[in-house]
């Protein structure tokens, strides 16, 4: 048998009929459009018998990543953005200055005692 002329190359095993256009059941569902503060408009799809209360108000801007809500007139603002903080702004909001200075000997005092000086350099 030659091997160009095998009938079923390029389609997948299972596969029906070419050009079949129905492949299981297509469920009923609602297209539901958010906008966020730049005017983008989000579209999502939720099932049709979903009910209301469980369509999110408010989701994530895939473009922006700005909230996008349901009202185009009066998109959710963006919430005041948390600056970034380093490890040591976390530790000084924990700590005082007294605190800090007493962890810092106690962690010396012990450090001197593994390598057996106990004089401060």
């Amino acid at each position: 048998m030659p091997s160009g002329n095998s009938a079923i190359r390029g389609s997948r095993v299972g596969a029906g009929p070419m050009g079949e256009q129905d492949h299981g059941f297509h469920a009923d569902r609602i297209a539901v459009s958010y906008w966020d503060a730049l005017g983008n408009e989000t579209v999502r799809y939720f099932a049709a018998n979903l009910p209301s209360e469980e369509i999110p108000d408010v989701i994530d801007s895939p473009s922006t990543g700005l909230p996008a809500g349901r009202d185009r007139e009066n998109p959710p603002a963006l919430a005041k953005a948390e600056p970034y903080k380093t490890h040591l702004a976390y530790v000084k909001e924990r700590r005082t200055e007294a605190e800090a200075e007493t962890l810092l000997e106690e962690a010396l005092e012990q450090l001197r005692a593994r390598r057996g000086t106990n004089a401060p350099k």
